[in-house]
């Protein structure tokens, strides 16, 4: 079924409109984002990114050894409601968000729509885990590994250096797809 989806989805990536997002959190709480990452991507082309910080829900950063961001840097920020406002230009028009291990970017991005008392998005996700394991069938697939085999720069932990790892991921294997599929039909 997933093979399936994903071989109907690739080649029409070359016409979408699409984003990829990453959030890091402060906790364990899925609603205490402190940064997203959002690239924006037509016809397979990066044309847009934003990474910005976001103040969370409680003052206590647990993964600053991961991420690097620290209460002082988040402190003044603004709290999610402003922050997503200010990416929705990013989004208009996208079929689709991209995330690595999509399942937890959905649930952060979910949670703290809730919270804030905004709509959840409706996108559909593609999580570039699945994808990777599909295209190349290679493993381990957390986002390093798969950037290192790529050759994609990586700031690992930084929101917007992973969001377009992401992008970039999902670029390569439309490319990747489309180019197997044109070498089927010579």
């Amino acid at each position: 079924m997933f093979a399936r989806k994903m071989h109907a989805l690739l080649p029409s990536l070359k016409e979408r409109t699409f984003a990829a997002l990453d959030f890091e959190t402060a906790d364990y709480g899925a609603d205490s984002a402190c940064s997203i990452g959002v690239v924006r991507v037509e016809n397979l082309q990066i044309v847009a990114r934003e990474t910005l910080l976001i103040r969370p829900p409680r003052s206590r950063i647990m993964f600053t050894h991961i991420h690097r961001i620290t209460w002082p840097m988040v402190k003044d920020s603004e709290a999610f409601p402003g922050v997503w406002a200010k990416l929705q230009p990013l989004l208009e028009g996208a079929s689709l968000l991209a995330a690595h291990n999509s399942a937890f970017d959905k649930r952060v991005l979910h949670t703290c729509c809730l919270r804030a008392g905004l709509p959840i998005p409706e996108f559909p996700f593609l999580c570039t885990v699945h994808l990777s394991r599909y295209i190349w069938n290679t493993r381990p697939n957390d986002l390093k590994s798969v950037c290192q085999r790529l050759a994609i720069p990586l700031n690992h932990h930084d929101a917007g250096s992973d969001a377009e790892a992401c992008a970039k991921i999902v670029i390569a294997a439309a490319a990747t797809h489309g180019a197997t599929v044109e070498q089927s039909l010579i």
